[in-house]
């Protein structure tokens, strides 16, 4: 049998459990539940937005009603914080939100120091991470991420545009 096959059947049968059940109202009122212990700011209130990237991604936060001043400054607290987290290899509050079996967690989680460049950026309305990584391996688990997030966080979650390079937009 062709092995490109059997890893595309592979991968489907692993992660087909974890999408369909991403996809459930019950599993995205937890993972929000679960939010308000990590993230300061109202999900509700707010607006992830998702880009892939050809190294890795944007994860772009901002406040829904330009008025909301306390969500903003709430967002960019939160986004400055995981990036040190994430840089010091703490993935736990992701963990905690959606779970240990989130995709791309562990090998997030695995990656050596210096592997993921996560770079802070304000906004108007919020604020966003760049991630950057040079292994292609890597790369695909922060998009399987992406993919996990945008699932978890349903109607407060939106994909970007994929972009074929690491340039963001501008303020």
């Amino acid at each position: 049998m062709n092995k490109r096959f059997l890893a595309v059947a592979a991968a489907a049968f692993i992660l087909l459990p974890w999408s369909s059940h991403a996809a459930d109202p019950a599993r995205q009122a937890e993972v929000a539940g679960r939010g308000a212990d990590v993230m300061p700011f109202n999900l509700k209130a707010t607006t992830h937005v998702f880009t892939k990237t050809t190294h890795g991604g944007v994860q772009r936060v901002v406040a829904k009603g330009a008025a909301e001043k306390q969500q903003v400054e709430l967002v960019r607290a939160h986004l400055h914080e995981i990036q040190d987290q994430f840089i010091n290899g703490d993935f736990s509050g992701p963990s905690h939100v959606h779970g240990a079996q989130m995709p791309g967690l562990a090998q997030l989680q695995a990656a050596k120091p210096g592997q993921i460049s996560i770079d802070y950026r304000e906004v108007d309305g919020g604020a966003e991470l760049t991630y950057r990584a040079s292994d292609p391996k890597l790369v695909s688990s922060l998009h399987a991420w992406f993919d996990a997030q945008l699932s978890d966080h349903g109607a407060d979650a939106m994909p970007g545009q994929h972009h074929t390079h690491d340039s963001v937009s501008p303020r």
